[in-house]
């Protein structure tokens, strides 16, 4: 059985007062499913003034203690305690005006969100389960608890969770349930996008994120419309298989961390507006990636992502279509970007074309390569920015500049430096600026 110690001896407090508690929700399914439980959730037919009297010795904070909510820590994680309880209408779509606690737990499973959540476990491992939740979590079936147009109509967030779910476990949403979230998916407007953007990372992090966001497109193309246009946009090139939201897509499974999943997501977003068309028939999509940076700005400014983020995301988005083929090239973007963003630009690339033609994935090794290089060039203190090369403003002050000059000048040098027409020597440099420069 799943249930720690500590959690355990909770459970065991509470009944031992003569309330009843159970493990329920989430917590419960992902037991079912033998995966690790982070999350505790516990209801409970105690009263929220009840259980911070009866758990004080556990510091108890009341976390929404009008909706019968109190959370401890639990093994250093938080662990909520609910009372059992009816809610009443939902005017803002998205909690409920006021709760009735109630002593009936299955009133109070009554009220959730999908059957796979309404799922009640006493300490001894006894389950309750009402509404089929246990069949469902074995048959990987999404389905509300109730009427579906009920459930999200109460809480718009539902339907994107439901999708999000469905990417995270590798579910199939019911067809009445699914039959309702796309038609109030409109709904989601209601919903504050800080949410949603918290929703959309898990959902593009789930292991069944690809079939997912296909299916689902119109519910993406809800929440950001401006990925509207890549729907079925044919790319008209040999490099490539899919239209540009179905490579898109599929280019985002193949990195493991969000920050570059959430760049794979966006990084081609600013392709329909940029298309042409060649007298051969080859499209080309030239100066689509500083586009995209700019749209996926103003979405992630719009959905509140913090700004390092935000500038993470649109640098890399900025350089994926970058072509690399000199060492000067590699010398500049790396002067740029630095040697970190630089080997996560590469596995962005890596990225783009797992979602391409197969004989594109031959470009890829050589990606490791510029990748090795650029670490090289750092070891061995390649100059390529101003900090290391060899002269500065106080050399060429000596040497008769002054003013904007000094600065103009230096940069004129390192230029010529990253492209190898001068070495960083002192004298070298010093003599070029007297015999060219001056």
């Amino acid at each position: 059985m799943f249930i720690s110690q500590p959690c355990r001896e909770l459970l065991s407090r509470l009944e031992n007062a003569g309330h009843k508690a159970y493990l329920v929700g989430g917590c419960v399914r992902d037991g079912l499913l033998g995966k690790n439980i982070h999350d505790l959730d516990i209801t409970t037919s105690a009263r929220p003034e009840q259980v911070m009297e009866l758990l004080a010795d556990l510091s108890p904070v009341p976390t929404g203690i009008t909706h019968g909510t109190v959370t401890v820590t639990l093994d250093g994680a938080p662990a909520e305690i609910t009372t059992f309880r009816i809610d009443g209408s939902y005017s803002d779509s998205r909690r409920p005006d006021s709760v009735v606690f109630t002593d009936d737990l299955e009133k109070d499973l009554a009220r959730r969100d999908f059957t796979m959540n309404a799922v009640a476990m006493d300490l001894r491992g006894d389950i309750i389960d009402p509404f089929g939740g246990v069949s469902d979590i074995q048959q990987k079936i999404i389905r509300c608890v109730g009427q579906p147009r009920r459930r999200f109509t109460e809480d718009a967030l539902r339907i994107m969770r439901a999708v999000r779910f469905a990417s995270q476990l590798g579910f199939t949403i019911e067809t009445e349930t699914r039959r309702a979230l796309l038609e109030l998916r409109t709904r989601l407007a209601l919903v504050s996008p800080q949410r949603l953007r918290e929703e959309l990372d898990r959902l593009i992090m789930g292991r069944s994120s690809t079939s997912v966001l296909l299916e689902y497109r119109e519910m993406i193309g809800t929440v950001i419309p401006e990925f509207r246009p890549c729907f079925d946009f044919d790319q008209h090139s040999r490099y490539h298989r899919y239209n540009v939201y179905e490579h898109i897509v599929r280019s985002v499974e193949a990195p493991e961390s969000l920050l570059l999943r959430r760049t794979m997501f966006f990084h081609d977003i600013g392709k329909p507006p940029m298309f042409t068309m060649d007298s051969s028939g080859e499209g080309h999509f030239k100066g689509h990636a500083p586009l995209s940076a700019d749209m996926a700005r103003q979405i992630m400014g719009r959905f509140g992502y913090d700004n390092a983020t935000i500038d993470l995301t649109c640098r890399l988005i900025a350089h994926h279509s970058d072509k690399i083929r000199t060492l000067p090239q590699l010398k500049r973007l790396l002067a740029e970007l630095g040697l970190e963003e630089l080997l996560l630009l590469m596995e962005v690339k890596k990225a783009d074309n797992s979602a391409k033609n197969e004989f594109v994935l031959a470009e890829n090794p050589g990606f490791d390569r510029l990748g090795q290089t650029a670490r090289q060039l750092i070891s061995e203190g390649a100059c390529i920015d101003l900090k290391e090369l060899a002269v500065n403003g106080s050399h060429l002050t000596a040497a008769g500049l002054s003013g904007k000059a000094v600065g103009q000048t230096l940069s004129i040098l390192l230029d010529k430096v990253i492209d190898d027409e001068l070495p960083n020597d002192r004298e070298a440099l010093l003599h070029y600026v007297k015999e060219v420069l001056t």
